[in-house]
């Protein structure tokens, strides 16, 4: 009788970062808000309403009939001062308060950040509600946090995206159309920055994500005029739909590598200068990718880069998004308010240190200041020293 011997194989165990890809589910169309009682009923009955003053008034009279109709009991929650700890520490009192069993987030970015944070962190479900086109917080599961007085600190990875995303056309609508401007400049800074960060990835999904974010760059540049002359029409929609929901799944995909580098690193430092406050995320983003496009020139000579700035200059004069300080409303910034600003931007946990050359603050500064130059006719090779 032959005795079979049993051998133990030792296979090493790779850790992978868990994928946050999508929100569970997303309901999208003209006047779906008041279509999606039964999906938000699904998650509680004690709903914490999260927004600011504007949208909360907004959004209560469409929210009250599902209310009604599901014997939903809400409460309010505004995030004054800003998306920042302290209000976080005010909402999750409201949370107890009205022993809250999910959040629904409305508004813009940091009225979606804060409450994705809120329900990440008392481990509650989420609902968003965007009530603009300006970013793909409704989307994401990433959430940044400001001091009271709108500077950017830091951003927190969240566990997971939310639960429910809501996208009513009608509502988006309503907004002021410079909203949906700034949205596309935030979403055209997929492409600029995941290219740089990420293009020559082998991986699976960082090569999806760098591709998917060049097809929405050509979405936008090629949607977007159509688009702002007709609002609630066809390509109007492709657009919101772009800058809500396309721009969430590269982030997604991508992870954080691929989410931001230049463009987004240079809207953090502007925050950090209260004239700036005015100027919306992606007004400031679009500049930033600009201010990138100007560092490859300058420090890598990279003819690529100009002939993409000339490119995006155009398309900004044509839509109305920022191409200098000047047009962010900062025509009169101080070289102090400048320079704090790059060196925010240059933090060593910055994100501009994804891109593949050391950048120092002087030489953002004098990409900063240069985002319209026409051609180089020299690249200034003495800033790198």
């Amino acid at each position: 009788m032959t005795q079979k011997t049993s051998q133990t194989s030792h296979q090493t165990s790779t850790f992978l970062p868990p994928l946050m890809i999508s929100p569970t589910q997303i309901l999208r169309g003209n006047n779906i808000l008041s279509e999606a009682g039964k999906a938000i009923a699904r998650l509680g009955q004690r709903p914490l309403i999260v927004g600011g003053n504007h949208t909360l008034t907004l959004v209560q009279p469409r929210l009250k009939g599902i209310f009604d109709r599901h014997n939903l009991v809400g409460s309010q929650g505004n995030y004054t001062p800003d998306c920042s700890e302290n209000s976080l520490k005010s909402l999750t009192r409201l949370v107890e308060e009205h022993q809250a069993d999910f959040i629904i987030g409305v508004g813009g970015g940091k009225a979606l950040d804060i409450s994705k944070l809120l329900a990440d962190q008392c481990e509650l479900p989420i609902v968003t509600i965007p009530t603009s086109g300006a970013t793909c917080a409704a989307w994401s599961a990433l959430s940044n946090i400001y001091s009271d007085e709108g500077a950017f600190l830091y951003d927190v990875p969240l566990s997971r995206c939310p639960d429910l995303l809501i996208l009513d056309y009608d509502l988006i609508k309503t907004a002021p159309i410079r909203t949906l401007i700034a949205g596309i400049g935030d979403a055209l800074a997929k492409w600029y920055e995941a290219s740089v960060s990420s293009g020559s990835s082998t991986a699976t999904l960082i090569i999806s994500a760098v591709q998917q974010a060049r097809i929405l760059r050509d979405i936008l540049l090629q949607k977007s005029a159509s688009a702002l002359q007709n609002p609630g029409g066809e390509d109007w929609r492709e657009i919101v739909d772009a800058t809500v929901l396309v721009a969430g799944v590269i982030g997604g995909l991508g992870g954080a590598n691929c989410r931001t580098v230049a463009a987004h690193a240079v809207h953090n430092g502007l925050t950090h200068i209260p004239a700036a406050h005015d100027a919306l995320h992606g007004e400031k983003v679009a500049y930033g990718i600009l201010v990138q496009l100007r560092l490859e020139e300058m420090i890598q000579g990279n003819q690529l880069a100009v002939s993409a700035r000339q490119q995006l200059l155009k398309f900004y004069e044509e839509i109305g998004l920022p191409k200098s300080l000047e047009d962010l409303g900062l025509k009169h910034i101080t070289l102090s308010e400048l320079r704090h600003a790059a060196e925010v931007a240059c933090h060593p946990k910055s994100d501009i240190h994804r891109l593949p050359f050391p950048v120092i603050p002087e030489q953002l500064m004098a990409a900063m200041v240069s985002t319209t130059v026409l051609l180089e006719s020299r690249y200034p090779q003495d800033i790198k020293s």
